[in-house]
């Protein structure tokens, strides 16, 4: 399906979808009051969405309880539908005249169990059995990347707070992302175009041809160059706090990598403190959190300075022919456009799927690819 878009839009296709509620199919019931269909696939740990707009024009429409799920498909007549989640309702709206009513659900219940608090404490073990522990008692499956399974984790409270906040607490120190989808609780590395086995997504190639419409924008980047993170040396007589520090590499960069964070030449040691950077120096945001380790702090830089570089520039498309193919974090290459839009590797972030009278479309919501081994750490 990757090479669909090599056949152009002269293919005109007809969408199709079904909705079950419950294990029960209502798809006939809900086609002749469709108004719009939409599905937002996001990447982190923000639910994927499900809005169904439905005409009440003879009022005969009963309002949907909450908690009740939906499982939705979609795909083109004559083809296999693909699944696009289970959703569970939590919002009802009615509104007029014309009137109308609005289903929102979301895929996981953050209502339920993922938002109930805790008071545990957490001693010598790793990011991966925290995970495992926590999608145990909430009824889900755990998925973790294989470089962060392993993370050891010598303590960390978890104090009065909910499962939800902790998880993404976590997974910010350790420059990861977390996301339930089907029932899954996954935690990645974002923007590297992997899933949570650590497997990489086939790249896709879109032309300009293929989309309806775009906006490319590149954020300021002297914002900040690099980032600081400190730690607390308990080996040191007064428990002096150290820093450690990162820079690039000085390696030629070809026209396709210029203004993207490669990696860089380690420096010498030098006989003070250690201070950890990444990225250079000139314009540096300093984390205040003070870390356990050397290799804590090392992750929580390497993290947010990942962030910021995929957040250099971004890029939205919206595909005419609606592709259920693609999801968060596919990498992507784009032809057609401006030379730096078409140089640089993209990565999926967020993918909005809508279905109307006026048919299936796509939107990708697009950032900067990380390739991983960026960066040789170095000690001041």
């Amino acid at each position: 399906m990757i090479d669909a878009l090599t056949n152009g839009l002269a293919q005109v296709s007809s969408p199709a979808y079904l909705l079950m509620l419950d294990d029960k199919d209502i798809t006939e019931n809900i086609a002749p009051r469709l108004i719009s269909l939409t599905i937002e696939d996001n990447r982190g740990f923000t639910a994927d969405t499900l809005t169904l707009v439905l005409s009440d024009a003879d009022g005969d429409i009963q309002l949907p309880q909450r908690k009740t799920k939906i499982r939705v498909f979609i795909g083109e007549k004559g083809y296999a539908l693909a699944g696009l989640g289970e959703f569970v309702i939590d919002q009802v709206k009615h509104d007029g005249a014309p009137d109308k009513v609005t289903v929102i659900g979301r895929s996981a219940d953050f209502n339920g169990k993922l938002n109930k608090e805790h008071e545990q404490s957490w001693h010598d073990t790793t990011l991966g059995a925290i995970v495992e522990e926590i999608a145990k008692r909430c009824g889900l499956e755990a998925s973790v990347a294989e470089s962060l399974e392993g993370i050891k984790i010598a303590h960390i409270d978890q104090s009065m707070e909910s499962d939800a906040s902790f998880l993404h607490r976590l997974a910010v120190r350790n420059g990861a992302e977390l996301t339930v989808k089907w029932n899954k609780l996954m935690l990645i590395k974002p923007g590297r175009g992997l899933n949570a086995k650590g497997e990489a997504f086939p790249q896709v190639v879109i032309q300009r041809s293929d989309g309806d419409k775009h906006s490319f924008n590149i954020a300021d980047r002297s914002s900040y160059t690099g980032v600081t993170a400190r730690w607390l040396d308990t080996k040191k007589p007064k428990n002096q706090t150290q820093k450690v520090q990162l820079q690039r590499k000085t390696t030629t960069q070809t026209p396709a990598s210029t203004g993207h964070p490669q990696a860089v030449t380690p420096a010498a040691e030098q006989s003070e403190k250690p201070v950890y950077v990444a990225g250079s120096a000139d314009n540096v945001y300093g984390i205040s959190t003070v870390y356990a380790s050397k290799e804590e702090a090392i992750r929580a830089a390497d993290g947010l300075w990942s962030y910021i570089q995929r957040n250099t520039a971004t890029f939205s498309l919206t595909l005419a022919r609606g592709r259920t193919d693609i999801t968060p974090e596919t990498p992507v290459r784009v032809s057609g456009f401006k030379t730096v839009i078409d140089d640089t590797p993209w990565t999926i972030k967020k993918v909005t799927h809508s279905l109307d009278n006026n048919g299936f479309v796509s939107k990708l919501d697009l950032e900067v690819k990380i390739k991983e081994g960026q960066y040789d750490v170095q000690n001041e």
